[in-house]
């Protein structure tokens, strides 16, 4: 009888591991995962995004450089 005893407890505390314990920590795992695997896609598509804008603004056609006769040359006046 203290043997079926024993046996009952050790099965409900080994329940009450694996319930309230491992299966807890493997879902919150889990979930910090999906969430450092998103923030970095989303870092990943900003830097994207960052250097395809500095790429764009690298590749325009500078403005036209005045040429040397548009100079008008400034005199202070006192």
């Amino acid at each position: 009888m203290l043997k079926v005893l024993f046996e009952l407890f050790l099965l409900y505390m080994l329940y009450k591991l694996i319930f309230d314990f491992i299966i807890p920590i493997y879902n919150t795992t889990k979930q910090v995962k999906q969430k450092v695997n998103e923030m970095q896609r989303n870092v990943n598509e900003q830097m994207n995004r960052q250097e395809r804008n500095e790429f764009n603004a690298t590749t325009k056609e500078p403005a036209s450089k005045p040429k040397g006769d548009d100079y008008i040359e400034f005199e202070e006046v006192k």
